[in-house]
């Protein structure tokens, strides 16, 4: 199922509050409070076992023992992450629109690369209308689909083993999740290890919950489409104003480019502002933030995240990289899919490969390259300081300072 124009707009809210969840751990503050994580966190059948190997082979407290690739996922869906559709009211304080506004599509995907010893991150992002080989079959779509086509292909055969409802929206959500983290593997040539998904209200409570997340703009906005409508340069964001700011893609130079730049300076902000001491030490803020989580993150069967937040104490915000794969064209004409993004895939794999073997990665353990499957092709990131464009590779950051 494809989205509408408008439904495509709202897929800028991130799984950004989930790199907060894996790094909840990595100060030491609260843990008993942020055990009580378990009691809430909603998983799905969407790894398989001979995936999940390595973090759990670690103790507690010990450094990760093996690089670990994390899929992060925004879901544009209007449900919760129990199946049950969001009250009329939530959507319309996000801006979200109607049911025909939008549908299941990850419009935001995060792969995050944690070498071994756990001390570094790299977060690639891909651009949603990106156009791939879907996985299974499917033929060639925008890598944004793969969800709600693995989810829609499996309603029928759901429906025939008698789940309807809420049942029904879960069953198929995970054969959705499968399905988009079998195309991710197939572009990136990685092994997924570890997966996570945040809906719209998610994002909006996570945000509230830190107290906000300071961003910067180069110059002023509005954007009747998404609703942002900001002043130039730094301001503290936070809900529905968040929001907007993560999903405007109109009036920006670069489109979907411009709007990943502000993915990962929020992302930035986000992971600074939770790895701070004072987010742990306020009680209030504790319990905003372990709530936000429990009711609007899905995490893959099996994977004990406060474990492996134990295993990243030694992580701090300035210590995980962004990056963005290198695309061809932000306007190739599709059969059935109106423009897409052109990638190479074979560009991308190996400028996965550069980008989690750097230096800075490569000094927070021996094993970089857990998980990574073989690749032909040679690509380098740009220079830091060299502008994007849709023609080349998005040079590798740290999201500092300010954005379009």
């Amino acid at each position: 199922m494809l989205l509408s124009s408008r439904g495509r707009r709202i897929g800028g809210r991130v799984a950004l509050g989930v790199v907060s969840a894996l790094v909840l751990g990595a100060t030491g503050y609260a843990w008993s409070q942020l055990s009580k994580l378990d009691d809430g966190l909603v998983t799905a059948d969407v790894i398989p076992p001979s995936s999940q190997v390595g973090a759990e082979d670690t103790a507690p407290g010990e450094p990760l023992k093996a690089a670990q690739n994390i899929l992060l996922v925004g879901i544009d869906a209007r449900t919760d992450a129990y199946g049950n559709a969001l009250p009329q009211n939530v959507l319309d304080a996000l801006h979200a629109g109607g049911g025909e506004d939008g549908g299941d599509t990850t419009d935001t995907m995060i792969v995050v690369h944690i070498p071994a010893g756990g001390a570094a991150a790299t977060a690639i992002s891909i651009p949603r209308d990106s156009y791939v080989d879907i996985a299974d079959g499917f033929g060639k779509h925008k890598i944004n689909s793969a969800y709600s086509r693995g989810k829609n292909a499996a309603m029928s055969g759901l429906r025939a083993q008698g789940l309807a409802g809420a049942q029904l929206e879960v069953a198929a959500n995970e054969a959705g999740a499968r399905l988009a983290i079998r195309t991710v593997e197939k572009f990136t040539g990685l092994t997924i290890n570890h997966y996570a998904a945040i809906n719209l209200a998610g994002f909006d409570a996570l945000s509230q919950a830190v107290g906000g997340v300071e961003v910067c703009l180069k110059a002023p906005v509005h954007d009747s489409y998404s609703g942002a409508d900001f002043p130039a340069g730094p301001q503290t964001l936070s809900g529905p104003q968040a929001l907007a700011f993560v999903r405007q893609r109109h009036g920006l130079a670069n489109g979907d480019l411009d709007r990943i730049a502000r993915q990962q300076a929020f992302l930035s902000g986000m992971a600074k502002k939770v790895l701070s001491a004072g987010t742990f030490a306020d009680p209030s803020k504790l319990t905003a933030l372990v709530s936000a989580v429990q009711g609007s993150v899905v995490l893959d069967r099996g994977w004990d995240v406060l474990s492996f937040a134990q295993q990243l104490r030694g992580m701090s915000s300035g210590a995980i990289a962004f990056a963005t794969i290198p695309v061809q064209s932000l306007s190739l004409p599709t059969p059935s899919d109106g423009d897409a993004v052109k990638v190479d895939p074979a560009q991308v794999q190996q400028f996965v490969r550069t980008a989690i073997s750097m230096p800075a990665v490569r000094a927070s353990g021996n094993d970089t390259t857990g998980g990574v499957k073989p690749v032909a092709a040679t690509a380098t990131p740009t220079p830091a300081s060299a502008p994007a464009s849709p023609t080349q590779q998005p040079a590798t950051t740290t999201a500092a300072g300010c954005v379009n």
